[in-house]
């Protein structure tokens, strides 16, 4: 398969086949990592970055409501 290297304002740009984005299940703003080694460019999809806490938190909009956890009765030498 072959594409062409063009500029897009300062930097430059490869455009991807449809048919390369589907069969690696790539969409428009995933995140790649671009690698080099000698002659050779490797473009991988870059792995999800955990989030926070803190991100996690913001996005939750509902409430928290506490309650005891039943463990059961010890069934053995448990130290409590």
């Amino acid at each position: 398969m072959h594409t062409t290297i063009q500029k897009w304002g300062n930097s430059h740009g490869i455009r991807i086949p449809k048919q390369l984005m589907d069969a690696l299940d790539l969409r428009e703003s995933d995140r790649v990592e671009i690698s080099r080694h000698k002659d050779v460019i490797t473009i991988r999809k870059a792995a999800k970055r955990h989030r926070t806490l803190e991100e996690r938190m913001a996005d939750y909009e509902g409430s928290y409501e506490f309650s005891e956890w039943d463990t059961g009765s010890s069934v053995g030498n448990e130290v409590l």
